[in-house]
């Protein structure tokens, strides 16, 4: 078998379980050193435990492989500093961070706590641009110091995010700012040899399991396995996908799907006077594509639809 990430080193946040581990043996498989890097908190963020990281580990030894479990925190500053460090202390260098780690606190937005939309937005968000700093603060001090360098980070959005779920205002305005971050970033850090990307992923996790209808069949239940997310991971981390930046990819056991983005629609010529808008606004929504749901397809659930 071809080995796409021979010889690079990579850290993937929240990978003691699901879509994270997936991503972690992935990579192992293709010849990555990796930092499995979990809380081992519950799907809600509270409690701890290292040993679901210290179990893919023994996964990853056991087939030859090289792997360190690490139980940082990266969404506060010290702990994404220190695990970008431990890369480095450990395997010599740093290649590619895959931040995947997240939590859900699911509530009606009338209904949502302080607690419960802060808590979510630091796990998410902050949790990828504190681990993203420290790498990029990496890579642009090697390459100014005469050092090649091929980085790659790889986001997690969400179809929650980049398309909208009902129920889910903290975790899809996370999701939709990880998007965001992931197209500013890969402009920014070009310069330094490092590509930015990001994947939305459909599968069948702990996080998952209460949202929407449960698989009835092995079919669904194969469509919804969460190893469909790890191959576009691999190969964004590997050399081969040095070419493509600022991407964000929806994948899932039914589909793998480049998201096209927010675009500019039908337009009309300035209004200064806001009572003639109504007619214009009209024509516009009349032109313009419907929101997608959350299939990607226009229109459609959890979208009004026409009655």
């Amino acid at each position: 078998m071809k080995r796409l990430c021979e010889g690079r080193v990579a850290i993937v946040t929240g990978s003691g379980r699901g879509i994270g581990r997936e991503h972690a043996l992935s990579l192992a498989r293709h010849g990555a050193h990796v930092v499995v890097n979990d809380l081992g908190a519950g799907v809600d963020g509270s409690g701890g435990d290292l040993s679901p990281a210290q179990q893919v580990v023994n996964e990853i030894e056991a087939m030859g492989g090289k792997a360190i479990a690490n139980g940082d925190d990266i969404s506060t500053w010290a702990g994404a500093e220190r695990l970008i460090q431990t890369a480095v202390d450990t395997f010599g260098d740093l290649h590619a961070v895959v931040n995947n780690a997240g939590i859900l606190r699911d509530r009606m937005m009338a209904n949502m706590s302080e607690e419960e939309w802060d808590a979510v937005i630091k796990v998410h968000l902050k949790g990828t641009f504190a681990p993203s700093h420290f790498a990029a603060a990496y890579w642009r001090d090697r390459q100014k110091a005469g050092h090649p360098v091929d980085g790659r980070i790889i986001n997690t959005s969400s179809v929650s995010g980049i398309y909208g779920n009902i129920g889910q205002t903290n975790y899809g305005a996370a999701k939709a700012g990880i998007a965001a971050f992931t197209v500013i970033s890969a402009l920014e850090l070009a310069r330094y040899g490092v590509t930015v990307n990001a994947v939305a992923p459909v599968a069948l996790t702990r996080m998952t399991e209460n949202l929407g209808p449960v698989p009835e069949t092995d079919e669904e239940r194969e469509q919804r396995s969460p190893k469909w997310i790890a191959p576009i991971v691999t190969w964004l981390a590997s050399e081969e996908s040095k070419g493509v930046t600022g991407r964000v990819f929806e994948a899932s056991g039914q589909v793998l799907a480049v998201a096209e983005g927010w675009h500019r629609g039908p337009t009309h010529a300035p209004v200064a006077d806001p009572t003639t808008l109504g007619p214009v606004v009209e024509e516009l929504l009349a032109k313009a594509r419907p929101n997608a749901g959350m299939d990607g397809r226009d229109g459609s659930w959890p979208q009004p639809q026409a009655k």
